[in-house]
């Protein structure tokens, strides 16, 4: 059990899961020309491949040609899975933010990435914008984990409504005045999943709608909603319980 982290490596990307797994991998197209031209690697150097499910494997660039070629150089090991599992569902807000949020939360360790729109939300997408948005969120959260070294990619889903969270046992909505993160227990359902509302915050109607699990304090200060969707991530990443790795491979 480890984190391609761990591994002094020069590059990090990800693959599909036979390519993962397999003692050669050939890496060309977007991906070759990114660690060949971008990067500049050399043979000889250490990269680390992931499949997005939680499997990787170190490599060493065995020769740069029309594709990169990576001999192993160890076996195949499971990252770590911390509990309990955490989401974030976080208000669509203007401009680039949703895309910065998608980023940080990533590189927090978040599971599930959901964005929403709130009553209060002033940002909203038509059916095509919305779509647009999702393909360019997931890139970047791919992106993100490359960088940070993930080797699970956090699921980003579709743009929907706040209150179709309704009914998820681990609700916790961030708020001022809420509790501490070390307060929260266990969650039912095994997933916290906190909430963040948009600039103005949620409504009342809103919170005794998601009948919340429990409110999370982040402060005697009012946040930005993109400010507030980072903290209620890192305060929650803290009291995970230490990372358990699942057994052998398998579907």
């Amino acid at each position: 059990m480890g984190w391609p982290a761990d591994v002094p490596a020069s590059a990090h990307l990800f693959v599909d899961s036979a390519a993962a797994m397999a003692d050669v991998v050939d890496v060309d197209g977007e991906e070759g020309h990114h660690l060949a031209r971008v990067l500049r690697l050399r043979v000889g150097e250490t990269v680390t491949v992931a499949d997005g499910s939680g499997w990787w494997r170190p490599y060493r660039v065995g020769g740069i040609g029309a594709a990169v070629r990576l001999d192993a150089t160890a076996g195949p090991e499971r990252e770590p899975s911390p509990a309990p599992g955490l989401a974030v569902a976080f208000a669509l807000t203007k401009g680039d933010k949703p895309e910065l949020v998608v980023q940080k939360l990533t590189e927090l360790g978040v599971d599930r990435i959901i964005p929403v729109v709130a009553e209060r939300s002033i940002a909203r997408l038509d059916a095509a914008r919305a779509w647009t948005a999702l393909e360019r969120w997931r890139r970047i959260a791919r992106e993100a984990a490359r960088q940070c070294r993930r080797a699970t990619l956090p699921a980003v889903e579709e743009l929907a409504p706040l209150l179709g969270l309704a009914g998820h046992p681990g609700v916790v909505v961030a708020e001022r005045g809420g509790g501490p993160a070390d307060a929260l227990g266990s969650p039912p359902g095994g997933e916290v999943l906190v909430v963040v509302g948009p600039e103005g915050g949620l409504t009342s109607a809103e919170v005794e709608a998601l009948d919340p699990w429990a409110r999370l304090g982040l402060g005697p200060h009012i946040l930005r909603a993109e400010t507030a969707a980072l903290a209620a991530a890192a305060v929650v990443a803290t009291i995970r319980h230490s990372p358990r790795a699942d057994g052998a491979r398998g579907d």
